[in-house]
């Protein structure tokens, strides 16, 4: 009698626990039950807040705000979390949603602490958006390990430190946004040398320091904006002849070149005002028919404003403060 007893009692625990796994996905609906456990330890380690109440256990997590999942794996691949009253630091469980591809965190100014490590588990992750944060420390350089990103954001932090010169091996980027932090140390050489494509560069608003890399000249960047750190000396390499330009953005540094040896331009916004700039206006800004804004405000330079082309476009607030500009808009030559 005894040893039926146990041989039931046996067998309806490993019936209950055959059927734990098979319960749990049916409450949960289309959601994988591990991507279920991981947003619901995610959401705890936020404090459980309001922003995230749709969070409801025993319910399908495909169906809950802030993510989306895969329509044929029901895996979890987008995790936005986006303005919002949430408090405390990126969850490192977030690592363990092993088929995200986009991670997003925007817009939460009471987001703190360092990026987690975890997050190079996240091999299939192409877009990292950590902006608009109160994030400290240095920018790790274990990110550089996320080979498949396209589109890398952390601006709007508080990141300390140098860029890590890791960057430059990613080789699928479109877009690296470092812009207002407050970064220091200067411009790692080796953004000299991305491999495959070449992305839009974002370092404004931070502490640089040091020259331009030499090694800019072989990179066709369409968007660099180096504005407001303290950067010396040249920067004439960023004018390549018959170059992809669209955006070059170096104002408020502390630069100095001669602007009349640019040969040629071509892009559509040139913002270089207060700097230390000298020379003369180049020629070849009039035959730039795509030049939308152009600013030299502030700088050093002499001689007479180009007219012809598209140049009555640009009014004298592009030119004030120089040394001895002279010419329509400004003052008639001497």
């Amino acid at each position: 009698m005894e040893r039926t007893h146990l041989t039931i009692i046996l067998l309806s625990a490993f019936l209950v626990s055959s059927l734990l796994p098979h319960s749990l996905n049916a409450a949960t609906g289309r959601c994988n039950p591990s991507d279920y456990e991981v947003l619901l330890k995610i959401k705890q380690a936020l404090g459980n807040p309001y922003h995230l109440a749709s969070w409801v256990p025993n319910t399908d997590c495909c169906d809950w705000y802030a993510l989306q999942c895969n329509d044929t794996t029901n895996r979890v691949v987008e995790l936005t979390i986006f303005s919002g009253q949430i408090s405390g630091q990126i969850p490192s469980e977030v690592g363990d949603l092993p088929y995200l591809d986009n991670l997003t965190f925007r817009k939460l100014s009471n987001i703190t602490g360092p990026i987690p490590q975890s997050i190079t588990k996240l091999k299939r992750l192409r877009f990292l958006r950590l902006s608009w944060l109160n994030l400290t420390g240095p920018v790790p350089d274990f990110i550089s390990e996320l080979s498949n990103l396209i589109f890398l954001e952390l601006n709007f932090n508080k990141f300390t430190g140098p860029i890590p010169s890791s960057f430059s091996s990613f080789t699928k980027l479109g877009a690296l946004r470092l812009d207002r932090n407050q970064l220091s140390g200067s411009i790692p050489e080796s953004f000299g040398h991305f491999k495959g494509s070449v992305p839009d560069l974002y370092l404004s608003d931070n502490q640089l320091t040091g020259q331009i890399p030499n090694s800019f000249a072989n990179m066709a960047f369409s968007t660099i904006d180096l504005s407001r750190n303290k950067l010396t000396g040249d920067a004439s390499m960023l004018f390549i002849p018959n170059g992809s330009s669209v955006i070059i953005a170096i104002s408020r540094n502390m630069l100095a070149f001669d602007f009349s040896k640019v040969k040629k331009l071509s892009m559509q916004y040139l913002d270089m005002n207060h700097n230390m700039i000298y020379g003369s206006i180049p020629k070849a800004i009039v035959d730039d028919a795509n030049l939308q804004f152009f600013n030299a405000s502030y700088n050093r330079l002499c001689g007479v404003i180009p007219t012809g082309g598209n140049m009555n476009r640009f009014n004298y607030s592009s030119y004030i403060h120089n040394k001895c500009l002279c010419g329509p808009p400004l003052a008639a030559c001497k």
